[in-house]
């Protein structure tokens, strides 16, 4: 007689868009899950790419999104094209009846996309999750299990974030906006100042606004004190509401060591999360609580947030878990999509103030 061992198959895995962040993030956290789920398809409009990044894995390849969506052995589209088109393929990937979508952030442009996101999610029920890796990190995971009321009595919340001057954080961090080619930017210019303080919000500081977000009960009612731009790369913009201090930092220099933390402070707590740098594969965040005189830690663990986020889709795809409301993901959004327009405001102000300084004068 012999014996049967049922195993479960393995989900498989489609990818739009074979760029760096795939190539570097979700390949080698997909290849640490090798038992759950399966690279099936890579589609890049670029044959030559797409090809040469299929054959990696032993995938399908294409240059054609419907291509990917009519693969029935794909079964998740991750989706991970230039931000312009991600509205209109996560719409694409719901109604092909995918099991499970994940956006690289940011997944909508403006509040009217994200809101038909939401209408046809709700309608194909197919849950989407957006590529804000920090939220599925087991550190902020373990830190939200144990921070009891902190986020209630929170008065003061900072992102600080000091990278390297390195090519691929830079253009991580600018691929909301067109790069200069070529040449050093003009900074007297307020539009080369407005988009680079634009694209690091959209691109790197808006890892973090969930995460600030879930301590900002009064999030709506955001207001940017200053917007400073720090070259070569870089911001330093301070935010209030009417019962949180907000500071967003951010600094390209000639720093060895990497450093991205979050911090939320209480009158009697202290809450810091050290994570690991974008692009780097090298574990999990660090949650260290400060009550009093008792310090408590949390992590490392054996995983990091890009490897938590396909483990989520995968619960997700197989029906395991709740996926997370359309209404958070579109709050998050317009979250990160206010305060960079308010931050381009402030810019503005500022160049009509001296502008009408500098005319006094001559006057």
């Amino acid at each position: 007689m012999s014996s049967h061992i049922d195993v479960a198959p393995t989900l498989g895995v489609g990818i739009l868009g074979a760029g760096p962040v795939t190539q570097a993030i979700h390949l080698p956290s997909l290849a640490r899950l090798g038992d759950i789920l399966t690279v099936r398809h890579i589609m890049d409009v670029d044959p030559a790419v797409a090809e040469s990044v299929a054959a990696r894995v032993g995938a399908t390849h294409s240059t054609s999104i419907d291509a990917l969506l009519g693969d029935a052995s794909v079964d998740i589209v991750a989706i991970c094209s230039p931000h312009q088109f991600h509205a209109a393929q996560v719409i694409a990937a719901c109604r092909a009846g995918k099991k499970a979508v994940l956006c690289e952030k940011p997944f909508a442009m403006n509040a009217e996309e994200a809101a038909q996101i939401s209408a046809v999610s709700e309608e194909t029920g197919v849950p989407i999750i957006v590529g804000a890796m920090h939220t599925f990190d087991p550190g902020w995971l373990a830190a939200s299990e144990n921070w009891g009321d902190l986020p209630d009595n929170v008065h003061t919340i900072r992102s600080s974030i000091v990278l390297p001057p390195n090519a691929r954080f830079e253009d991580f961090a600018t691929e909301i906006i067109t790069r200069p080619a070529g040449g050093a930017p003009d900074y007297s210019d307020p539009e080369v100042i407005k988009g680079a303080l634009r694209g690091g919000i959209m691109g790197l500081a808006i890892h973090d606004l969930p995460l600030i977000r879930r301590f900002t009960p009064d999030f709506k009612d955001i207001e940017v004190l200053e917007a400073r731009h720090v070259r070569p790369f870089g911001y330093v913009i301070p935010l209030r509401t009417p019962t949180r201090t907000i500071e967003l930092r951010a600094a390209m220099n000639n720093t060895w060591k990497p450093e991205w933390s979050f911090e939320a402070f209480s009158d009697d707590a202290v809450l810091r999360i050290d994570f690991t740098p974008s692009y780097v594969q090298a574990g999990s965040a660090v949650a260290t609580f400060t009550r009093g005189n008792e310090t408590t830690i949390h992590g490392p663990f054996d995983h990091n947030g890009y490897e938590g986020e396909w483990r989520e889709l995968a619960a997700l795809a197989a029906g395991a878990k709740q996926p997370p409301s359309a209404q958070t993901l579109i709050d998050d959004l317009t979250f990160a999509l206010d305060i960079a327009d308010a931050t381009v405001a402030n810019v503005e102000a500022q160049h009509t103030a001296q502008h009408a300084v500098a005319e006094g004068a001559h006057a």
